[in-house]
């Protein structure tokens, strides 16, 4: 049981720490956009920056997605699960949780072959920054396997406690009133 805390501890702190970094990629787009216009204001040139502002925005949201689904800031229609009973909201929430986790999978797979076959063809951005493709991929990566992680982890907590660990927003909690 001891080990099974330690386990929910680490994947809380990965999620979070996740999370943490996807707010840290926001601040670094403020500061290129920033830079850009400073350099814009003194009639420098600034190469690259909308290029690293672009990996630093998808970094950010494949980095949030665990975080955002734990702490409820995803989308989830729930009128369905209100109006059925229990037992049956169960089974979607399985069902649904079962779907995410297999297409988060699957989007792992073959995002793992597209950072590979940029490492192997040495692919490089077409702008002026010429970065190494496989660099902002990577970041990519590594969020969609954490919310893989973090779907399959809810679909095993739904299986063997029968309820998921998402907190829910106080809209969802509302039911409309």
């Amino acid at each position: 049981m001891g080990a099974l805390k330690g386990l929910r501890s680490v994947l809380d702190f990965i999620y979070l720490l996740a999370g943490i970094l996807a707010a840290l990629c926001l601040i670094a787009i403020l500061a290129l956009i920033v830079l850009q216009m400073l350099a814009r204001w003194t009639g420098e040139v600034a190469p690259g920056i909308p290029e690293y502002a672009g990996y630093f925005m998808a970094a950010a949201s494949f980095l949030a997605f665990a975080n955002a689904l734990n702490r409820g800031s995803h989308i989830r229609v729930s009128i369905v699960l209100n109006a059925v009973p229990r037992a049956v909201a169960r089974w979607i929430d399985v069902w649904c949780f079962a779907i995410g986790a297999a297409v988060m999978w699957y989007f792992v797979y073959y995002g793992w072959r597209f950072v590979n076959f940029s490492i192997m063809i040495n692919d490089i951005s077409q702008g002026q920054d010429r970065t190494p493709l496989w660099i902002p991929q990577s970041f990519m990566l590594g969020g969609a396997v954490i919310m893989a992680v973090a779907l399959t982890d809810h679909l095993v907590h739904l299986l063997f406690d029968g309820k998921h660990r998402i907190k829910r927003d106080l809209v969802d909690q509302s039911f409309g009133e």
